[in-house]
């Protein structure tokens, strides 16, 4: 990893030119993060999309000064949205943040065809990016909004997915955890078998440049002494998790966000992963640091993958 904290993550992208845009701009949260980006020196300009009097009243309250931004008067949540896309794709702005909208249509604006964000075969996953106090770094959870029950191959492409944006954050060979419930392959529990599936291509190759081991639990995924009093020796990921990928939406959300409420010294960044341009897709109830840690994160990747947009 490139950073071992957020606090460095901020330090490695101040300065830049870094234009955000903003569909539902007045949202008392996002813009309360603008002003930090601004503060913090990694937003350098942008777009704010939504009703122009609420957006003036609303970055009054949050203390934005709105001198380095273009004001568009929008209030279609699907327009906003589909604006702010295109707007992006022109070379308008950097990357993308969400704000008071709907989050279907933000989806529904990137995956448009005709805008090429995503491309064909590839599927969008939600990938947060969590630091800890007491785990010893940076790991990502996936998929926490998006896909409500993936099949084994969407869970592949998701995979991909998160490894993708750890390489680009500087681990060469992420190290994948498939989090079940057991740690056996169990008949009865479907999600053992898509482990055991996923275990298999790695082996084989069709899952590259990472290290995909399971069925785990969370105590194997994160506690390589844990893992030992449960008879997994021998591994590589166990205590060393870089991915936690996890069955379905029914399990991930939960997680993330037990994590967000009761995580020890909680930091995190939430990003779309598998579009072409960067993405920011936070909860409505994430903190300004989320979303700050967001911005940040995706004037990261926005220099690392070099994204021509």
């Amino acid at each position: 990893m490139k950073f071992k904290n957020f606090d460095e993550l901020l330090g490695l992208v101040r300065g830049k030119t870094n234009r955000i845009v903003v569909p539902g701009a007045n949202n008392y949260e996002v813009l309360t993060a603008c002003k930090m980006g601004v503060d913090n020196k990694i937003i350098s300009g942008g777009i704010l999309i939504g009703p122009k009097a609420q957006v003036a009243e609303t970055a009054a309250k949050a203390g934005l000064a709105l001198e380095i931004f273009e004001l568009v008067d929008m209030s279609d949540h699907a327009e906003m949205c589909n604006k702010a896309v295109d707007l992006v794709k022109a070379g308008k702005g950097d990357f993308l943040v969400k704000g008071l909208v709907e989050t279907k249509f933000y989806m529904k604006a990137i995956l448009r065809k005709e805008v090429a964000a995503v491309a064909e075969g590839t599927v969008l996953s939600h990938f947060v990016l969590f630091e800890l106090s007491n785990y010893h770094k940076l790991f990502a959870v996936t998929d926490a909004a998006i896909m409500i029950s993936p099949t084994l191959e969407q869970k592949a492409k998701i995979t991909r997915n998160a490894v993708d944006m750890m390489r680009m954050l500087g681990v060469e060979t992420p190290k994948v955890a498939v989090v079940c419930p057991v740690e056996k392959v169990n008949p009865n529990i479907p999600s053992t078998l898509d482990a055991d599936a996923l275990v298999k291509m790695n082996k084989e190759g069709s899952l590259k440049n990472c290290v995909v081991e399971g069925p785990y639990d969370i105590y194997i995924s994160f506690s390589r002494e844990l893992a030992a009093e449960k008879g997994i020796t021998g591994a590589q990921v166990p205590g060393e998790t870089d991915i936690a990928l996890f069955p379905s939406l029914d399990s991930g959300n939960p997680v993330y966000k037990c994590l967000s409420f009761f995580g020890a010294g909680m930091k995190s960044a939430t990003l779309l992963a598998g579009s072409n341009i960067p993405v920011i897709l936070p909860s409505r109830t994430d903190s300004p640091m989320t979303k700050l840690h967001s911005i940040a994160l995706a004037c990261f990747l926005k220099d690392a993958a070099k994204v021509s947009v």
